[in-house]
């Protein structure tokens, strides 16, 4: 039997396993699932017989070593700054390892030593990144292979709730860490390059300056920047690129809401709350507002930040419950940000027979004999259920394939890596369709960076 071991068990592991143990018998795997949690191990695991389910503390330096010793390969699904001591157990016990994280400066320190015991390092394999890559890579390889001459690239993506399930006025639900949602944009200024000029967007105007997109079928969405979109004009190729942009879809009308809560403060994660355990909602809301001996909550808010008693962004503060005086934050000592992830998860939260979808959409334009031209590729996964969501399958299931691909030799690339070759992107891409990631590419007339999609 081929060992694989997993750590992490949470709920981007699902489609993960039930692949790998689907594959189990015809492949000849063992599955060892490692988690703090012992019965949600067990659960992932539906009593296969090719699955063994582990209780470990990552940071228990013994039991980690045992376990990464006696597999053939090791995925990490653990949040990614657990990732580099993993790998480096790795590197010394001579295994190859699967992640769907960033690619860290310590994890590309590890290159070297890599490839030097012959071990691929596969990361950022996942959805956002991964699935982003490997599509992108294949369209701009195409025009490349045909003489075309890239000149703009975007890319969106978002986690968002399907439209049958999409209930509240905000046409959003969490899909994926809240936390994140929440600090979504902050901790640096989002970089750009907009037809030959670098811009930038701090976070107090992030909101503000959306693109417009439209997706068949599924209507119209906006996208805000992403933190920094230059950093893969080297790896893409695109240093000569004039547009370079990617960003976060939600719902038009989102982020125009969202940002109320940005300029009153409510995001920000930086200081702790004094009493905030016995702070109401409304007392929380109250607190980023001056004082008025007379004016209500409701009046102050919509004075400074100028909202109309019939504008819809009213509508959606109300919908969060933010002025109840009866509800009690609960937290000791939280951040503004901690309490508004709260106040959110109690509307946000996906329910039992919700489902979740996934949207991608990359833009290319380049000039091919001296005309310019531009395709958009635009992808849609729903969500099974709230176990295979649309989220556990475009994050796990890329992680999956490279996983079995590397243990079969498919995959033979050394060192630190993420998928951008056609020799690990064409073959993924072709199993993903079976699991309903389709790309639907389309020729367009070229637009350039056009961030309401107007078409002339």
């Amino acid at each position: 039997m081929r060992n694989i071991l997993l750590f992490g068990a949470g709920k981007s592991a699902s489609s993960l396993i039930k692949y790998l143990l689907d594959k189990s018998e015809s492949e000849n795997l063992h599955l060892t699932i490692a988690d703090l949690n012992i019965d949600l191990a067990k659960n992932k695991t539906n009593n296969h017989k090719n699955a063994t389910p582990i209780a470990i503390d990552i940071f228990n330096e013994s039991d980690r070593k045992k376990a990464i010793e006696k597999a053939d390969i090791v995925i990490s699904m653990l949040p990614a700054h657990l990732h580099i001591e993993i790998a480096k157990d790795c590197i010394a016990f001579k295994k190859h390892m699967v992640t769907a994280s960033y690619i860290s400066p310590a994890m590309q320190e590890l290159d070297e030593l890599a490839k030097k015991n012959n071990l691929v390092f596969m990361n950022e394999i996942g959805l956002d990144p991964g699935i982003d890559h490997m599509s992108a890579m294949k369209v701009l390889d195409e025009i490349r292979a045909k003489g075309g001459n890239v000149i703009l690239f975007e890319s969106f993506c978002g986690g968002l709730v399907a439209p049958e399930s999409d209930s509240n006025l905000w046409n959003y639900k969490f899909t994926w860490n809240p936390r994140n949602v929440v600090l979504a944009g902050q901790g640096g200024v989002a970089k750009f390059i907009q037809e030959g000029t670098y811009k930038y967007i701090p976070y107090n105007k992030l909101f503000r300056r959306t693109e417009f997109l439209e997706v068949e079928g599924f209507g119209r969405f906006e996208a805000y920047a992403n933190r920094d979109s230059l950093k893969y004009r080297s790896v893409y190729g695109l240093d000569d690129a004039l547009t370079v942009y990617r960003g976060t879809m939600r719902r038009v009308g989102y982020s125009r809401a969202w940002d109320v809560l940005v300029q009153l403060g409510m995001t920000d994660d930086s200081y702790t709350m004094e009493n905030s355990e016995n702070m109401s909602y409304r007392d929380f809301t109250n607190s980023f507002l001056p004082y008025h001996p007379t004016d209500t909550v409701e009046i102050k808010l919509r004075y400074i930040q100028k909202i109309e008693q019939d504008d819809i962004i009213w509508d959606k503060l109300v919908e969060l419950d933010i002025f109840n005086a009866n509800k009690k934050v609960g937290l000791k000592n939280a951040t503004p940000a901690q309490i508004l992830e709260k106040i959110l998860t109690e509307k946000w939260t996906l329910q039992p027979d919700d489902k979740d979808m996934i949207v991608m959409y990359h833009k290319f334009g380049y000039e091919l004999n001296g005309e310019k031209k531009q395709i958009d590729a635009t992808m849609v996964c729903l969500g099974d259920d709230q176990t295979y969501t649309s989220m556990a399958k475009t994050v796990g299931l890329p992680v999956a394939i490279a996983t079995l691909k590397i243990l079969n030799k498919e995959i033979t690339t050394y060192g630190v890596q993420m998928p951008i070759t056609k020799e690990i992107y064409l073959p993924i891409l072709k199993e993903l369709e079976s699991y309903g990631v389709n790309f639907k590419e389309i020729e367009v007339p070229y637009l350039g960076y056009n961030p309401l999609n107007i078409k002339n």
